[in-house]
C-alpha cells in the first residue's frame, strides 16, 4: 500500500504513525518531493528496534493509574484534576477559541517557525481529529489535538495558556489522556512525536521523567529534493559553523545539517 504524505515545515512526513512501515522507493518518493515543492522528505523504519539510536519516537505503552506515579506527580496531577476541567470537546470550540491559546503558548516559546495566521491555524484543524479542551472557571485555557490510528494516539498538538502553568494543568492533561487511551481505549502506544531537533520544548523530557515515556529507537531517512541534495553535500562540512549562529535561517540550515549527521552516522551504529 502506497504511503500517504503530508506537508510539514517545508518538508513531507508520512501520515501513518511511525509503527507503520514506508513502503515507496526512495525514487517514488523523490517523484512526490518534486511534485510537492518541498526541500526533503522525512520517515522513520524499524521503529522501537531496541537498539540504542540518535532517533527516537518518545513513547508510552503502559496502562497506569495514579498509584503508580511519584507522590510528587501525584500531588501535582491532583491539583491540575481540582484547579481544570479537562474534557473531549467538538472541533468548533478550537475553532472558536484556539488560536488565542495558540498565540499565547508562542509568544512564551522560542521557535524558528513563523505564527500562524488564523485562516491557517483553522484549516489544520481539518480532518479526522480528536480534541481535548482544558477549562479555567468556563474558560478555555488550553487544548490538545491528537490523531488516533492504527492503534495508537498522536498528541499532534497541545498548547496551554502560559499564566496557567503553575495551577498543573498539563499533569491532569497527560493523566487523563493517557488513561483514556491506554487503559480505556486499550491502544497499543500513544506519542508525543519524534525527537526535536530544534530543542525548542522540554515537553520529551518532561514526559519522560515525570510520566514514564520512553524512547522508542528508529532509523531516520531523508530524501532531498535534488539541488537541495547538492546544497546539503556542500554545506555539511561545515555543520559546526552554522551551530554557532543565532539568526533564524542560520539555524534552520543547522537543524537540516543535524538531521543529515544523524542519517548519517547511522551508517556506523
Amino acid at each position: 500500500m502506497k504511503t500517504k504524505w503530508r506537508v510539514y515545515k517545508g518538508s513531507i512526513i508520512p501520515l501513518n504513525p511511525p509503527h507503520i512501515e514506508v513502503k515507496d522507493s526512495s525514487h517514488e518518493i523523490q517523484k512526490i518531493v518534486k511534485k510537492s515543492n518541498v526541500f526533503f522528505a522525512r520517515w522513520i523504519s524499524n521503529f522501537d528496534c531496541g537498539k540504542q539510536l540518535n532517533f527516537w519516537y518518545v513513547v508510552n505503552d503502559t496502562p497506569m493509574e495514579i498509584i503508580d506515579y511519584s507522590r510528587n506527580v501525584r500531588n501535582q496531577i491532583r491539583k491540575g484534576l481540582k484547579n481544570f476541567e479537562i474534557k473531549i470537546v467538538d472541533k468548533s470550540i478550537i475553532e472558536q477559541d484556539g488560536y488565542d491559546i495558540y498565540t499565547k503558548a508562542l509568544q512564551n516559546q522560542i521557535t524558528l517557525w513563523n505564527l500562524k495566521d488564523k485562516d491557517t491555524f483553522i484549516k489544520e484543524l481539518q480532518g479526522e481529529w480528536e480534541f481535548w479542551g482544558i477549562y479555567f472557571a468556563s474558560n478555555l485555557i488550553g487544548f490538545s489535538q491528537n490523531k488516533i490510528a492504527n492503534d495508537c494516539c498522536d498528541y499532534s498538538t497541545i498548547k496551554i495558556d502560559p499564566s496557567y502553568k503553575k495551577n498543573y494543568p498539563s499533569y491532569a492533561l497527560f493523566f487523563l489522556m493517557n488513561r483514556y487511551y491506554l487503559n480505556e481505549m486499550k491502544l497499543n502506544y500513544v506519542t508525543d512525536g519524534a525527537r526535536s531537533l530544534t530543542n525548542h520544548s522540554n515537553i520529551q523530557y518532561f514526559l519522560i521523567k515525570k510520566f514514564k515515556f520512553r524512547k522508542a529507537f528508529c532509523y531516520l531517512h531523508v530524501v532531498y529534493y535534488p539541488y537541495i541534495k547538492i546544497l546539503i553535500n556542500l554545506l555539511f562540512p561545515f555543520r559546526n559553523f552554522f551551530a554557532g549562529f543565532n539568526i533564524d535561517f542560520l539555524k534552520k540550515i543547522s537543524i537540516v545539517l543535524n538531521q543529515e549527521e544523524i542519517v548519517r552516522n547511522q551508517k556506523d551504529e
